[in-house]
């Protein structure tokens, strides 16, 4: 898998190129209980689809449920101001 800064990086860079690497991403981790990849991952889609709120707010919602089961609490945060913000909570 992509590092997630290099993701990110491409994210930025090139879309069209990023799409693939991150749906790929997103699959190899799927079902892998690793909750603070999975975290990471779905927010780095909110950053590809910054500009679709319903993939936004579906992603948002994926990352805060890896959040409460990472029990990262800055990141249950985060998220929760996120989806408050766009009325998902």
């Amino acid at each position: 898998m992509t590092d997630t800064t290099t993701l990110e990086t491409l994210i930025l860079a090139d879309r069209a190129a990023a799409g693939p690497v991150l749906d790929q991403a997103l699959r190899d981790k799927h079902d892998s209980g690793d909750t603070a990849a999975l975290l990471t991952l779905h927010n780095l889609a909110c950053l590809f689809w910054k500009d679709d709120e319903a993939k936004v707010s579906f992603h948002l919602t994926h990352a805060y449920i890896y959040a409460l089961e990472a029990g990262d609490e800055d990141a249950i945060r985060s998220l929760h101001v996120k989806l408050s913000a766009l009325g998902r909570i």
